[in-house]
């Protein structure tokens, strides 16, 4: 059986989540401002970990963003690494 992975976002939590067959297992959390959104943190539970979780978190919140019309500030190191993919190196804000 595989496990269901989930990517929600949570605005009042300011954060995207990662559920696995209904747990959290990770969030990115964001600040929205004038036409951007700010990524200052993300987690994944160790529990979690090296199953893909973050990457596919911060992918799937990285696309909302973009699917919003906002610009990308990467402030936290994952997502740092993840806008340098071509799909959404041109949506960071400079």
């Amino acid at each position: 059986m595989s496990e269901q992975i989930e990517i929600v976002d949570n605005p009042k939590a300011q954060r995207f989540e990662a559920r696995v067959d209904g747990a959290l297992a990770g969030f990115a959390d964001y600040r929205d401002g004038e036409g951007v959104r700010g990524f200052p943190h993300t987690e994944v539970d160790p529990a979690f970990g090296g199953r893909g979780i973050g990457s596919t978190l911060v992918d799937e919140a990285l696309r909302a963003t973009i699917a919003e019309g906002r610009r990308i500030i990467p402030q936290c190191s994952f997502v740092a690494a993840r806008v340098t993919a071509d799909e959404f190196a041109a949506h960071v804000a400079r």
